[in-house]
């Protein structure tokens, strides 16, 4: 299978600039699907960090990086949606977030919020023993007491270090939503109506933000918590900064 990835069929959430050279890195396997953007590519076109695979193979190689809490080790990890990148020797530390598009950016956070991660519940299952199984946006399992009142839809905080739910934002009428994906993703706002769709289409959701309202799929929004919506100002992205192509070393 070709480690090459064209720019131009990349995912629209990733932030990169498609028309500047012919291939990026290709995602390796991991959380968060398609829409996972490669590790390098945040170091490299993002943040700046890097200049070429070789350095940043470097610096992932004296821990000099965390996602979620953890060292990596290998520079094509996918990276997604409201995780948490820290680098510890530099005091720096950001949350994955859906910028204008569903376009991915980096919004600055302090230590004590690099501490936990937002997951969207998509599904719930009973396992062996009774307990009940979560499993969040990104492919993450955490249980839970059977008797737990979480709900596909609703959002929960976890600990990065002991796994933890450290919060909990139930999906219903007034909450604070993102949208992260169609056409209004990166808008933010509270759910006004959810109307249940019968049979087997989507559930739509009107939400009203400062500017206005909107109306999307249940799917293309995550309750936050307003903690979670950073400051725009710090938020870092690859407008039009790109840096080398796949095949650099």
């Amino acid at each position: 299978m070709t480690k090459h990835q064209k720019r131009l069929s990349v995912p629209k959430s990733w932030p990169v600039e498609r028309k500047t050279d012919v291939f990026t890195v290709k995602a390796g396997a991991g959380p968060h699907g398609e829409d996972g953007v490669p590790l390098v590519v945040l170091l490299r076109d993002v943040l700046g960090y890097v200049d070429s695979k070789k350095e940043a193979r470097y610096a992932l190689s004296e821990d000099a990086i965390l996602v979620n809490g953890q060292p990596i080790n290998d520079e094509r990890r996918p990276i997604g949606m409201f995780d948490i990148l820290a680098f510890p020797g530099r005091g720096e530390y950001y949350r994955v977030f859906p910028d204008e598009g569903g376009r991915l950016s980096l919004t600055e956070i302090d230590e004590d919020a690099a501490g936990s991660r937002l997951g969207k519940i998509e599904g719930k299952q009973q396992v062996p023993g009774g307990d009940t199984q979560l499993t969040l946006h990104d492919g993450t399992n955490v249980v839970v007491d059977a008797d737990s009142e979480y709900t596909p839809n609703d959002s929960i905080v976890v600990d990065n270090d002991d796994k933890s739910i450290v919060a909990h934002f139930p999906y219903e009428e007034g909450a604070l939503v993102t949208a992260v994906s169609g056409n209004h993703g990166g808008k933010i706002g509270e759910i006004d109506t959810i109307e249940v769709t019968p049979g087997s289409g989507s559930n739509t959701v009107a939400v009203t933000t400062e500017d206005g309202e909107f109306e999307t799929v249940e799917e293309y929004v995550v309750v936050i918590d307003e903690n979670f919506t950073g400051d725009d100002e710090s938020s870092e992205n690859a407008s039009g900064e790109t840096a080398s192509t796949e095949g650099d070393d």
